[in-house]
This record gives C-alpha cells, structure tokens and sequence, in this order.
C-alpha cells in the first residue's frame, strides 16, 4: 500500500520544481526529500519524474499521479481544517436579524440551548419584520422566510428549512360549521385572512391538482399568531406554516382541515455575509441552526 507521506514529498517536490526548494520548504535535507520520491516509483514500478542536474520534469504518468497526490493533499488539509475548527471554542457576540414568526416559533425554544452549549457566545437577536441590510446594519446572520427562492446575491445561502402551510380549525368550529369535504365546500365556510385584498386561497394536492377558492371573509390580521388565536376561538379556519400550528394541533386547540391538501410551501433560509461566514462564533450559530 502506498505510504501517503510519500505522495506528499512528490507533491512538495513538483510543486516547488525541485527537490532542493521542496527540501527548504519543509524543511529536511534535499536527500530526505530525493529518498521518498524514489520510494514511491519503487513502490508504483513506475518513473514519476525525469532528472537531470538541469531539468526536473513530469513523466505522462508522473502528471497523473501528481494529480491525485494533490487531491489527497487537499483533502488531508481539509480534515486538519475540520478538526480545528471544531476544537476552537465558539466566542464572542454573533449579531442575528430574524422576522417575528421565524423567532417566535423556530429561535425562542433552540436559542437558550444553543447558549448552554456555547457559554462564551453572545446571541444577540433582534426581531423585525422590515427589511434589513446585513452588511450595512452591522449584522452576521439573517434568518428569512419566503415563498419563492431568494435571488442570487452575495450572500452565502443555506436552506434552513422548508414546510407546508396547511389549513387548520378549531375542533369547535368544525363541531358547529361540519368539515369541508373538498377545497369547493371552503367557499361557505369562514375564512381568516392576512389583508383586506387577500380574496381567494391558492391549494395544491399531492397529485398536483390545483384549485383557487373563496372562503367568506371572517377576520384580518397581518400578524401569524393574531391569525391562530382567533382560528383557537373559532371564528374560522385558516392557512399557516405548519411550525407555527404545529403546538397547537398536538394540544388539541386546532385540527387539521382538508389535510391532503395545502396552501403552498414556505422556505426558512440562513443568509450571511461571505467574510463573516466562517468565522468560528458564527459557524457555531449555523450549524446548530442546520440541526433537524
């Protein structure tokens, strides 16, 4: 089997165009450097460079060989890269940007252990739902939810998650008003809706199938957890991110209503500025985020 320090002085040896500024490199003498190479055609049978006191060039298969020595070396790199990286300790303030509902219903619960885990890292979390410029306000991390895929920027992107808005209602509501048997039956039950021009929702089955609907304005609200609370009091059924229903369907304060059906996808991605995103304290902060 191939000893790997020995690809790694032909690498050293090519790189640098000789054995002698390969030898200053790493500092050992040229005949460390001369031995190891000729170990390695020993062991492959082959001629992996030509010679002379004035050329030092490739053979057809030296160029080959060097091209997976320098693989190996790179990946070699890389796992030194990983190990440190991981033993540095995390510190120091990581400033984050996140809407409302991503930090009420997807930060609140992770961020405190994530805290716990790292003692010398200092989240700093601020809640908005305006638009904010990262590199101009001074921030490491964005947290956005969105519908469609974010536009190609400088930003280093990473999908945090993804799920379905799904439809939900009270268990009194559907006692009182009966289940929709279909996405056509919403048009004569009460709807929850985000904005006074929002008239229709837009659903999709797993086959595809798509159909547009009308329930009866019952409620506005531009705020996810207003929208859940009066769905709670019964006043209708509503369409949210499954995170933000999920607590409540498992107390048994909403229900699923037509669950084969959805209101579309929304996608939660971490975006941060390409200078800061391997900074240790903020690579700490996304791989924790990256957890399922």
């Amino acid at each position: 089997m191939l000893n790997l320090n020995d690809l790694h002085f032909f690498a050293q040896a090519v790189d640098s165009g000789g054995f002698a500024a390969a030898a200053r490199r790493l500092g050992c003498p040229k005949s460390t450097v001369s031995k190891r190479v000729a170990t390695l055609e020993a062991t492959l049978g082959v001629q992996l460079l030509y010679r002379t006191s004035r050329s030092f060039t490739l053979t057809d298969v030296g160029r080959d060989v060097y091209d997976h020595a320098r693989a190996v070396m790179i990946e070699a790199e890389a796992a030194e890269t990983v190990v440190h990286r991981r033993l540095a300790e995390p510190s120091g303030a990581v400033r984050i940007t996140a809407s409302v509902p991503v930090a009420q219903f997807q930060l609140a619960d992770r961020f405190p252990i994530l805290a716990r885990q790292h003692p010398k890292l200092r989240i700093q979390l601020h809640v908005t739902d305006r638009f904010i410029d990262l590199v101009q306000d001074g921030f490491d991390i964005a947290i956005r939810s969105h519908f469609a895929p974010l536009p190609d920027s400088d930003l280093v992107q990473r999908r945090m998650s993804e799920e379905p808005i799904t439809l939900v209602a009270a268990p009194s509501y559907v006692a009182q008003r009966g289940a929709p048997q279909g996405p056509e039956s919403l048009t004569s039950h009460d709807g929850l809706m985000t904005t006074t021009t929002m008239k229709s929702w837009r659903l999709a089955d797993a086959n595809g199938r798509i159909v547009e609907v009308e329930p009866r304005p019952q409620f506005y609200a531009d705020e996810s957890v207003s929208l859940m609370k009066a769905a709670e009091m019964g006043l209708g059924i509503v369409c949210l991110p499954e995170t933000i229903t999920a607590q409540a369907v498992r107390e048994g304060r909403l229900a699923r209503v037509l669950p084969a059906w959805t209101a579309g996808r929304v996608m939660t991605t971490i975006l941060t500025p390409q200078k800061r995103a391997q900074l240790p304290a903020v690579r700490a902060v996304i791989d924790f985020l990256m957890l399922k």
